[in-house]
């Protein structure tokens, strides 16, 4: 089997690459808002592909009619 080249990033990477603290993940995590997280134990984990849609959702375009 090959591996994935799907990146699994943990909480501080997540924050770090979607510019916001860790509280702001838990806080979005405990009112189930997005973006999509992955449990693994009591671990939590955010696919990078799962970020990059997140950003995309929050993309507005002033010269969209």
């Amino acid at each position: 089997m090959e591996p994935t080249t799907t990146a699994i990033l943990d909480e501080n990477q997540a924050a770090a690459y979607l510019g916001l603290s860790v509280k702001t993940l838990q806080s979005r995590r405990c009112k189930r808002r997005a973006p999509v997280y992955v449990k693994l134990g009591k671990s939590v984990r955010y696919k990078r592909e799962d970020l990059d849609q997140f950003i995309a959702a929050g993309r507005i375009d002033p010269e969209a009619a």
